[in-house]
């Protein structure tokens, strides 16, 4: 089973607010090119979203499915992926301070996938993980920038710079 967590440096809620778009799934999950909700109200159980994976000219459609829900803290998604099968993802939400704990979970759950797995399979999961956390953190951060106040970007970027000193 393929464990991985980060620390986000925003809130639960902003965390929260990224996984819950439909439309920005492509932004965070590693190998999908484009995305949109399909089915449903994202992320309610049954919901939809349809997602592109691009290898070199090829196009391949696949959809990932809400099976588990709890809002503000637990999203449980199956993803299909056409002829391996369909894997789970579970992506459980913990509070850590002002910050975001995430952690990851992914498994095949059907198909050929559950039947080719193996330690080999699992350690590309691990990276694959971690530059899918990594995309979350850039795209969460950037987001809890984006929702500040005007007069608290200014402070934040001066003091990033070394100044924010009164004279």
């Amino acid at each position: 089973m393929a464990v991985r967590h980060r620390l986000i440096k925003v809130s639960p809620q902003t965390v929260w607010a990224v996984l819950t778009d439909g439309s920005r799934y492509a932004e965070w999950v590693v190998g999908t090119s484009a995305s949109k909700p399909v089915r449903g109200q994202w992320p309610q159980v049954d919901s939809a979203i349809g997602y592109e994976v691009r290898v070199g000219p090829l196009r391949l459609s696949n959809e990932t499915v809400v099976r588990h829900c709890e809002e503000g803290s637990e999203l449980g998604l199956e993803a299909r992926a056409g002829v391996l099968g369909t894997v789970r993802i579970a992506i459980r939400l913990l509070p850590w301070g002002r910050h975001c704990l995430v952690i990851a979970d992914e498994h095949p759950l059907q198909g050929a996938s559950g039947r080719l797995h193996n330690v080999g399979v699992e350690a590309l999961i691990q990276l694959r993980h971690r530059a899918m956390l990594a995309r979350l953190a850039r795209v969460c951060e950037a987001q809890a920038r984006a929702e500040q106040p005007e007069h608290l970007q200014g402070r934040r970027e001066a003091a990033a710079h070394g100044g924010g000193g009164h004279a």
